[in-house]
């Protein structure tokens, strides 16, 4: 494992992000956790910058964890794994790097005359809700980092586990602007099983907006990934956008599946296993790269404006921020750079 030789590129001097010496690998022996490799680190950097190629509509990151055990099969953060010579497939699920340091190495770098309280993202790469912060418990460490300083933030999560910390982001939205927003692509069932296996259902993630307006935090939803063929009918939209605005988000965004390397190959595999006819669909789809084409994601954009029109959510809050994911680390080094993609229709807020 790259522990030791985790620099912006081969031949960088830069310093690695910590020292192999600084690593400890636990497991655990409970249902939660069977399986499941956790990695504790002690991080040099915690506050990010977000590749200067990239159009994502944040400059700052805060990542306490590597790797997520939502297993979700289309994750575009797959491919940072690869970066700790990692596997990106079931890798990427069970061995889950923490950053034990993170608030406390929140608060300095806070502190630091460098800083100019800009706005900071969670969220935005592996989820900081996952299942590993219920038993390492990062985030109200960080949260309250954040409130102490009057910092602006998001959260962008799948898990439930952020109603733990509902009295910390009421503290924060009283002393700073925060924006919260629980990811929901679909609410099929069937295909949440096989698609998105260590997620809460989106019942449950639902339950959560629902949970956060009701005390007061307004709450959106990224609508992602609509994926083609799977969860891309009006039918299927029409009921996702239905049940968004019935548990009373304040907006909901759209995303198309995104297949960039590392995630594309680990998606086709579960294509192949669970849905093999709809394999030559996807190869003309997306036969010019890692997204799909702008004609489509107009399509599915016009399709969820029209649904959300309909139930009454929107217009997107102006000033808010918008919680979209951002580019995968390449590491986490404050100047890395990394190819951006075009810009996408569906980005565009209602």
């Amino acid at each position: 494992m790259r522990w030791d030789n985790l620099t912006r590129d081969d031949t960088s001097a830069t310093p690695a992000l910590f020292a192999a010496d600084a690593v400890t690998t636990r497991t655990f022996d409970t249902p939660e956790f069977r399986g499941i490799t956790f990695h504790e680190i002690r991080a040099r950097s915690i506050i990010n910058r977000v590749p200067g190629a990239s159009r994502m509509p944040f400059e700052w990151t805060v990542n306490p964890y590597r790797g997520c055990t939502h297993a979700c099969v289309y994750c575009f953060a797959r491919k940072t794994h690869s970066y700790l010579d990692l596997d990106t497939g079931i890798g990427f699920d069970s061995q889950i790097v923490v950053k034990t340091n993170a608030p406390e190495l929140l608060r300095r770098e806070l502190a630091s005359r460098r800083w100019a309280g800009e706005h900071i993202a969670m969220g935005t790469n592996v989820d900081c809700y996952q299942r590993a912060e219920g038993r390492y418990q990062l985030m109200p460490g960080i949260l309250t980092a954040l409130v102490e300083r009057a910092n602006p933030f998001s959260i962008l999560t799948k898990g439930t586990l952020i109603l733990r910390d509902l009295e910390l982001l009421r503290r924060a939205s009283r002393v700073t602007d925060i924006g919260v927003s629980v990811s929901v692509g679909f609410t099929d069932g069937e295909l949440w099983r096989t698609v998105e296996p260590g997620t809460p259902s989106p019942e449950r993630r639902l339950d959560v907006v629902r949970t956060l307006s009701s005390h007061g935090i307004p709450c959106g939803v990224l609508m992602a990934p609509v994926i083609p063929f799977l969860g891309d009918s009006p039918e299927q939209l029409r009921a996702t956008v239905r049940a968004i605005a019935q548990a009373g988000a304040t907006s909901v965004t759209p995303l198309v599946l995104h297949l960039r390397p590392g995630a594309r190959e680990w998606f086709t595999a579960w294509l192949t296993h669970h849905h093999p006819r709809l394999l030559r669909r996807y190869d003309a789809l997306y036969e010019g790269g890692s997204y799909a084409p702008k004609w489509y994601q107009r399509r599915i954009t016009g399709m969820v404006h029209d649904f959300a029109a309909e139930y009454g959510i929107g217009p997107y809050a102006a000033g808010t921020h918008r919680n979209v994911p951002e580019e995968p680390e390449e590491p986490e080094e404050p100047d890395a750079r990394a190819d951006s993609p075009p810009a996408p229709a569906q980005l565009s807020l209602l």
